[in-house]
């Protein structure tokens, strides 16, 4: 399993456990706050630049749309 995959299987658990909620836009802002506060700068980067590239095979649908909305925010960087 490469790299792209793996952060595909993780981001889809990640999207599985907030697809439950039922305020869908919660549901978004959470898939994208775990992202941001728990992945590395480098992998929200590989799994954004993969998905504008049409390369990502089987991301669940809110996770797509969790990154589309949030995209900004998912791929900043912390100033510090």
């Amino acid at each position: 399993m490469n790299t792209l995959d793996k952060l595909v299987k993780m981001a889809n658990q990640i999207g599985t456990f907030f697809e439950s909620f039922p305020d869908r836009e919660e549901a978004l802002d959470g898939i994208a706050t775990h992202l941001k506060k728990f992945w590395t700068p480098a992998m929200r980067q590989t799994l954004v630049t993969a998905l504008d590239a049409n390369q990502v095979d089987g991301l669940n649908a809110i996770v797509t749309l969790a990154i589309t909305k949030h995209r900004a925010n998912i791929i900043a960087t912390a100033k510090q």
